[in-house]
């Protein structure tokens, strides 16, 4: 399906800059407030959870659809990631979007990018060692749609917390007039966290893949144990997901909620995070200490 810059009711559809900031005008000239979802498509539960989230709390929801080449390595699935533009459509109407901006790659990147946003810190680890490049692709097109969207409440899950992390330092240190929201993951039955990457998983991956929640349950429960030592917590994850033989362990980290710093000593403030392979799908998940 070819995107169609036209008015439908009761949900807008923009694929240009300029048509979805005139929208966003007169939305704010009418006194309305603004909140936005920022995806890469593919939508599934946990991205209707924030949707569903900023109707609650905004006047008017945007959903914006965007597979983000910036963020992409060389080698890495931008081609094959999983699209299903009339589905989006559909579910972000259905869940209390009144408008879609879904530009191509020439509409958002006209020119060669030459100015990029880098964050220092909070990215360097887990995900950011995993994928050098992938939190300044992240931070780019995110301080792009903010410039774009204006003021409003921007709605993250924390499924990505690492990315929510980097997304309110920038937008704290550029001082972008964008309230940014973090909100509950949302699990399969199992407890499998939700995501779009889901979808590579064969079904012996499918049904090991629980085991990052389970693993990370463990780690929890030391630390509600009294457990401080944030070695034996690490010890204690990766126990689980390697008895697994579908998983290939990436990393496990206990680390400070705000600054993503990895511990030495711990205590129930401290977010514990994983990330592995099951074949072709790399999942990540993570939860606060305490939680079960």
């Amino acid at each position: 399906m070819a995107w169609v810059d036209v008015t439908c009711a009761p949900m807008q559809i923009h694929t240009t800059i300029v048509a979805f900031r005139q929208s966003l005008a007169v939305e704010r000239a009418a006194g309305r407030t603004v909140g936005v979802v920022p995806t890469m498509g593919f939508l599934h539960a946990g991205h209707m959870s924030l949707i569903e989230q900023a109707a609650r709390d905004c006047d008017a929801v945007v959903v914006t659809v965007f597979v983000n080449p910036l963020q992409f390595a060389p080698g890495e699935d931008l081609s094959a990631y999983p699209r299903d533009p009339e589905g989006d459509a559909a579910k972000a109407a259905a869940t209390g979007a009144t408008m879609l901006f879904a530009p191509a790659a020439d509409e958002m990147y006209p020119e060669p990018v030459l100015t990029t946003v880098s964050v220092a810190g909070v990215s360097g680890t887990m995900e950011g060692a995993a994928r050098p490049t992938h939190f300044s692709g992240v931070a780019t097109v995110v301080a792009k749609l903010f410039s774009i969207v204006g003021q409003s409440r921007a709605y993250f899950g924390e499924k990505d917390f690492q990315q929510l992390a980097v997304v309110r330092a920038m937008a704290r240190d550029l001082s972008i007039p964008v309230e940014v929201v973090g909100c509950p993951i949302v699990r399969e039955p199992d407890g499998l966290a939700l995501s779009s990457r889901n979808v590579y998983l064969t079904p012996e991956g499918r049904r090991a893949a629980p085991v990052l929640r389970r693993a990370l349950a463990a780690g929890s429960e030391l630390i509600v144990g009294g457990v401080t030592d944030a070695d034996e917590i690490r010890r204690s994850m990766a126990a689980v997901v390697r008895l697994e033989p579908e998983a290939d362990l990436d990393y496990v980290e206990v680390a400070d909620p705000l600054t993503l710093t990895p511990l030495t000593v711990c205590d129930s403030s401290a977010r514990l995070l994983i990330a592995a392979r099951f074949g072709r799908a790399r999942l990540i998940d993570n939860i606060s200490a305490g939680q079960r």
